[in-house]
């Protein structure tokens, strides 16, 4: 069986109907399942188990001998929350319980970290762990990820592979369910069907334009693609940054958006609001040479395609993967 926790979420659910397609259908998938809005990201995949995600540990505990890999993807991923107990509790030391049982049991894991770790790329954006003790996550949320990092590389006993995922900006489908916290993607694309103009931050330093900043947009189908990768070939243990290596502008993802659409691009730039604007990301891009040193071959959807499958065949339908 392959555990995956946070599958109702967004990036679980479509893990899933990844190894759905591959076809793996002993699937044991983890979650809060009493969101009923979350329910149409998980109701038709094929799978043995639904467990809530407080009764993981005990399940865990009697079934670890049908366990072959772990998917740790279930996070509290709000970055305007600013309340530490809450990623304590469901970041942090629910993550290390993760952790602990795998090792325990000598079970695989693969575990979601973030590029909120990063803060505002003073060190770079390299997985290199003799920096990660010096990066300054700009929220709670980023000091969660970046303290099981580094709790994780520091521990002697671990599972027999794991890895942990940097997830850059990931869009895609079954992402209905996460309102303010759902991709740039997806709200331009609610706001051109409400008003027919996206709006776009302007830039407030002098080397950037409006709409000119930049970030390093993957596409949900390469991460799945990528998990499944490290799960079957079970390369080097550590950190990978997950991104496309390609940083983008929202300008372009505007333009991808309405090109999907078909529909003649209207942008309006407007303040970057002043409470984030201090702390507000100008560049983010993974340096990708851990992942493809590991031998991995696949090649990452362009802004353009990602926006168009997306737009076109999930969030025009109303479709979920």
């Amino acid at each position: 069986m392959i555990v995956i926790t946070g599958a109702a979420g967004f990036i679980g659910s479509v893990v899933a109907g990844t190894l759905n397609e591959k076809g793996h259908a002993n699937l044991v998938l983890v979650d809060d399942f009493n969101r009923p809005m979350k329910e149409p990201n998980y109701k038709t995949k094929k799978f043995s188990s639904l467990v809530d995600r407080n009764l993981f540990f005990n399940w865990f505990e009697m079934h670890s001998k049908e366990v072959s890999n772990v998917i740790h993807l279930g996070a509290r991923t709000d970055t305007t929350e600013f309340d530490r107990k809450i990623f304590d509790e469901l970041n942090l030391d629910y993550s290390i319980s993760v952790w602990k049982l795998c090792s325990k049991f000598k079970i695989p894991l693969i575990y979601a970290s973030s590029a909120a770790t990063y803060g505002l790329g003073e060190y770079g954006y390299s997985e290199d762990e003799t920096r990660m003790f010096k990066l300054k996550p700009l929220n709670p949320y980023g000091d969660s990820k970046n303290e099981f990092d580094k709790w994780a590389i520091q521990q002697e006993d671990q599972p027999p592979f794991w890895a942990g995922l940097k997830f850059f900006n990931v869009y895609g489908s079954n992402e209905f369910h996460k309102a303010r916290m759902a991709s740039v993607i997806f709200h331009a694309f609610q706001q051109i069907n409400d008003t027919g103009k996206v709006k776009l931050f302007k830039s407030h330093r002098p080397d950037f334009e409006d709409g000119k900043q930049l970030r390093d947009f993957v596409y949900v189908k390469d991460v799945a693609e990528v998990i499944n990768f490290l799960m079957a070939n079970r390369p080097e243990s550590g950190i990978y940054n997950l991104g496309t290596g390609q940083a983008r502008t929202f300008y372009d993802l505007a333009l991808a958006t309405f090109a999907a659409l078909k529909i003649k691009p209207e942008i309006e730039f407007i303040d970057t609001p002043v409470d984030i604007r201090d702390k507000y990301q100008y560049f983010t891009e993974a340096e990708m040479t851990k992942l493809r040193n590991a031998g991995y071959p696949g090649i990452f959807t362009s802004l353009e395609d990602g926006v168009k499958d997306y737009v076109t065949n999930y969030l025009v339908k109303k479709k979920y993967f």
